[in-house]
């Protein structure tokens, strides 16, 4: 293999032990107590107020400082075109596995970047209020693959992502309840010119389908300043899944209103082997056919070891 050959084929990532990217913490305080932590995390994704210190503080150091200079080059850009008025979001894409602990990473980031002078005001929202409702996906023949990319109102994401970008105001996103398993009608989360969004979802990477026309259309991807990716493997995946699938029998399951009351009074060995095959026949396939393949495109990788714990970051290079 000639010299040329090889180097295309090196890493475009950075590879930080966590030892080595806690050191990259500098001197941020840590602004969260144990009673913050635990209103943020999701069920069963137990996170401490080490990896907090270790991953997210080094890591929400440096988003305030790519922010930072974001909001400089708008600045100068404002000052070169003569406007007064406008302000563009940094926006920051979380993507990963169902399972992957996304939804505490948004929460933990959301928490830490709001105390950072440049940004005081962070708005979370995730891609399940853009999946299609269940009526749709039911009369499509696709329930079955709730949470695959064409189970999404992609055109629904684009546009309310492009009106954040453009600096609109009170720009609406719908919202999803995981007790209904459906989207809320006439329910919605209102997005008002954030320093940060942060977008979260399994999917968020994936580009869209060319058009045959040869239109130009936009990636989801095309609007995010920075996209982390969750990972871990498989095994690490399914495991999770199939605890908080049991743990929930005994909690959200057992709502009356709950999509998944069928599932609460499953014996034990019932309800992994349900769980374990909705894993297998469902989100590991969605995982190797679609979500996967986005890993190379995120800034910043976190690799997460057993109990949860992230154990390598890996850092796009500029």
């Amino acid at each position: 293999m000639n010299r040329v050959a090889a180097q295309s084929l090196e890493s475009p990532f950075r590879r930080f032990t966590r030892d080595e990217w806690a050191q990259l913490r500098a001197d941020t305080q840590l602004t969260l107590t144990i009673d913050d932590l635990r209103k943020l995390q999701s069920t069963h994704d137990p996170i401490s107020l080490d990896e907090v210190v270790a991953i997210y503080l080094p890591l929400s150091r440096l988003l305030a400082l790519y922010v930072a200079a974001t909001q400089g080059l708008f600045k100068a850009t404002q000052r070169f075109l003569g406007a007064t008025d406008g302000k563009v979001p940094y926006i920051i894409g979380i993507a990963g596995s169902v399972a992957a602990g996304k939804s505490t990473t948004a929460r933990v980031l959301q928490a830490l970047l709001t105390r950072w002078p440049n940004t005081p005001k962070v708005q979370l929202v995730t891609t399940d209020g853009f999946l299609r409702p269940n009526a749709e996906l039911i009369r499509q023949g696709i329930m079955d693959r709730k949470g695959f990319p064409e189970s999404y109102d992609g055109t629904g994401v684009l546009r309310f992502l492009s009106a954040v970008k453009a600096g609109q105001h009170n720009v609406a996103a719908p919202v999803y309840s995981h007790i209904t398993y459906d989207i809320v009608k006439g329910e919605s989360v209102v997005v008002d010119r954030p320093d940060i969004l942060i977008f979260e979802g399994i999917n968020v990477l994936l580009p869209n389908r060319l058009p045959r026309d040869g239109k130009e259309i936009p990636f989801v991807s095309d609007f995010f300043d920075f996209a982390i990716f969750l990972d871990a493997d498989d095994a690490l995946l399914e495991q999770w899944y199939i605890q908080r699938f049991m743990s929930l029998r005994t909690t959200a399951f057992r709502d009356p209103r709950s999509y998944f009351r069928q599932y609460a009074d499953l014996d034990d060995v019932e309800a992994e082997a349900t769980a374990r095959s909705i894993w297998r026949r469902i989100n590991l396939v969605n995982l190797h056919e679609n979500i996967l393949p986005t890993r190379p495109r995120a800034d910043l990788l976190l690799t997460k070891g057993a109990s949860h714990r992230i154990e390598e970051v890996a850092l796009r290079k500029l």
